[in-house]
């Protein structure tokens, strides 16, 4: 398991769990800079010490072996994994060099000593000089902090606001040293997945040169030395999307950190302070407070955070009543009294602000009004997946294919963002796209057709992937093995919506077709992964987890292109598992409108769930109802169910299973054909052979609904047949 990702919307609430996480990236930086210095040592030595030349290479290569790369997130890519197997290998071919008596190497200096000094120096040094700037500002923000709380209510209103303003003047540069913190710290992080290696294997060229006998062995070496070339340059590319994505998202977080809180499972967490009674008197303790209005918990973890330990054993409440402390009835400020059902007396506690005891406030429904600030200020996009969307996507890769096939960059290089607009504004015109297919005039670039392509596919209301399986599509990339994760992803693609997969292979196709040209145009399927995989999967919350998980949605559009006959011309082997169907199940809450803090960061909402199973259903319906019309006795008679037309041109209409009961069919019994196991309370655990009494459809895809023993629950769809 990888270190966990450092979320920017945590510096705001500056938990526990966060100072945890925060605690792990800095003991890891500590032992890759150790790891360095010995290694430098080693290498030194090397240079130095002719007669012990076997000794210090067997230190050396040991010193590689043991040393295991610490990656962000739960997985590693393929480049990834042989750059952190490159050491292992290193030491292999130093160990087979250990009896051999070599010149000393005259620029191992130049090529492993001095990029590492500097990698030490200028990247973890300034992580260092970073920690120290973020624990001083976090020491004089909680100082400054509690003279601010102890400042009586009873001095003048000016003096008052004036201590306001300064403490959110300090509250505000510490909220963004500790961005920079994190930031600094997760660059580092990543940087030395290719900074650290790369002068190593820098340094095991130079040694083959001045090996006689070495010839050999460095052809042997040859092959892996190129899979690590490549690894350690996709890993730099990935590393420069990523970097540019984690910083527009720190930005973001500077200029409106409440836009963009991560979506918690409280309904309000931060610091409060507790009014604690002692033998000398009261005294305020600082608490990290969660709280959660389904159960009414409230949670309290008294916490220093300016020495980043906990100062006593956690409590548990459960809420009976919030009331807003009155300012003369108290000499604190932002004060509010709880009453709790299992502890007696009442609770005073202190808020930060005025604005966070509102907000307390709200979550626990005490007596201040109802505040919402959150603002949808999205407007819907126009694009869809219609005639004229596709005939858009056709005639900018007819285009493409025809005039600029070979042109070195292609999708790479963006064009001018008004020729675009401009350009898509024509190809959207409903009288332009009913012309023929073959019509964007030679007076629009190439890069402006490409960047329009691209473009149009993120105005779409949902990414063509879609949101629901982003997670099943960098879990199948996230697979050991090769020949898994294609069929993982074959399997989930034809999951996909019948005209995200139209659309999905029509573009497959061409950009395989970039592919095979990539000798000109310089687009090899990596470098295609880059440019399309987060427009094509892009994650519906914008993290820096998720930014973590592009370089699997490049390898995601990788295997697509690469395997692109089979995923798309052929039908998946197996059929879906129970675990398989549950990934495609999504409880009502997924499919509600994001809120404002859930809201994936583009400009264009998906299509209310609620609207797409409505136009589903009214299609299957109208379809169903042509076919009864015509034959209604033999339908209603038969015991099996309605087999759609298979050559249907309707994309909207899904093809049904043989064993599903059309929505005129009544309740019915069914057998069990496998045995199957409840992942959740709304399904149904049963045997091979069991049966099944009321079985209809249900509202989850994939599934049907029955009763059985008198219980009611969900059933895998392709488990059963009817009786």
């Amino acid at each position: 398991m990888g270190l966990p990702a450092l979320e920017f919307s945590d510096c705001c609430l500056d938990s526990p769990h966060f100072r945890e996480t925060l605690k792990s990236h800095e003991a890891e930086l500590d032992k890759t800079n150790k790891f360095i210095k010995e290694l430098i040592k080693d290498g030194k030595s090397l240079i130095s010490a002719l007669r012990n030349l076997s000794l210090a290479k067997r230190k050396f290569a040991d010193s590689l072996n043991e040393f295991k790369f610490q990656c962000i997130g739960d997985a590693e890519t393929d480049d990834e994994m042989c750059i952190a197997r490159s050491l292992q290998e290193f030491a292999t071919v130093l160990r087979n060099l250990e009896d051999e008596r070599i010149r000393m190497i005259e620029n191992a200096s130049e090529v492993l000593i001095t990029p590492l000094e500097k990698f030490r120096k200028e990247q973890i040094g300034a992580a260092k000089e970073a920690k120290k700037k973020y624990d001083k500002e976090t020491e004089k923000y909680c100082g400054i902090l509690e003279k601010h709380l102890n400042l009586s209510s009873k001095k003048k209103e000016s003096q008052l606001q004036e201590a306001d303003s300064q403490v959110d003047l300090v509250r505000q540069h510490f909220y963004e040293v500790s961005l920079e913190y994190v930031f600094k710290v997760q660059e580092v992080q990543e940087r030395k997945m290719f900074e650290f290696v790369e002068p190593l294997l820098a340094f095991l060229q130079g040694l083959f040169t001045f090996y006689h006998h070495g010839y050999e062995l460095a052809k042997d070496f040859s092959d892996f030395k190129t899979e690590l070339t490549i690894s350690i340059q996709n890993t730099r590319n990935r590393f420069e999307g990523t970097r540019s994505e984690v910083e527009s998202l720190m930005k973001k977080m500077k200029e409106n950190p409440l836009e963009h809180k991560t979506i918690s499972p409280y309904t309000m967490e931060g610091y409060l302070y507790v009014q604690e009674k002692r033998h000398f008197g009261t005294s305020w303790v600082k608490h990290y407070c969660t709280y959660q209005r389904d159960s009414k918990q409230i949670t309290m973890v008294p916490f220093d955070q300016k020495s980043g330990g906990k100062g006593g054993e956690d409590e548990s409440v459960t809420l009976k009543s919030c009331t807003r402390r009155k300012t003369d009835s108290i000499e604190k400020r932002f004060c509010f009294d709880v009453e709790a059902v299992d502890r007696p007396g009442v609770i005073t506690m202190q808020a930060l602000s005025e604005e966070d005891r509102r907000l307390w406030m709200e979550a626990m429904d005490g007596r201040e009004p109802v505040y919402n600030s959150n603002k949808d200020s999205q407007s819907e996009g126009t694009a869809q997946l219609d005639s004229i969307g596709f005939s858009i996507i056709r005639k900018c890769i007819h285009a493409v294919e025809t005039r600029g096939i070979n042109e070195q960059g292609l999708y790479r290089i963006v064009g001018v963002n008004s020729r675009v607009q401009k350009l898509l504004s024509v190809l959207m015109d409903p009288k332009t796209a009913s012309e023929t297919e073959t019509d964007i005039c030679a007076e629009w670039e190439i890069k402006t057709i490409t960047s329009a392509l691209k473009t149009y596919l993120r105005m779409l209301p949902g990414p063509l992937m879609m949101y629901q399986f982003q997670r099943s599509f960098i879990k199948a990339a996230k697979l050991e093995n090769q020949e898994s994760r294609v069929s993982e992803i074959h399997s989930l693609v034809h999951r996909l919506p019948e005209k995200n997969r139209q659309m999905l292979q029509l573009l497959m196709n061409h950009l395989a077709n970039v592919a095979n040209n990539h000798k000109q145009n310089l687009m090899t399927v990596a470098n295609l992964g880059v440019v399309f995989g987060p427009t094509l999967l892009r994650p519906q919350e914008e993290t820096v987890a998720a930014i973590m998980d592009i370089k699997f949605q490049n390898i995601v559009i990788e295997i697509l292109i690469e395997n692109h006959e089979k995923i798309f011309n052929t039908v998946p082997d197996t059929p879906l598992t129970n675990a398989q169907l549950h990934l495609s199940r999504k409880k009502s809450s997924d499919s509600k409108p994001p809120s404002c803090s859930e809201r994936p960061l583009t400009l264009f909402h998906a299509m209310q769930s609620a609207e797409k199973q409505e136009q589903r259903n009214s299609i299957i319906n109208s379809s169903l109802e042509s076919v009864v019309s015509s034959n209604a006795n033999s339908i209603l008679n038969s015991s099996s169910s309605l087999q759609p037309n298979m050559n249907s041109s309707d994309p909207d209409l899904d093809v049904l299973k043989p064993t599903r009961p059309n929505s005129l069919t009544p309740f019915r019994k069914a057998k069990a054909l496998y045995a199957c196991k409840a992942e959740h309370d709304s399904e149904l655990s049963f045997t091979a052979g069991t049966v099944f009494d009321n079985v209809h459809p249900s509202q989850e895809p994939g599934w049907l609904e029955g009763t059985l023993n008198g219980k009611t629950g969900l059933i895998p769809e392709n488990y059963v047949e009817f009786l």
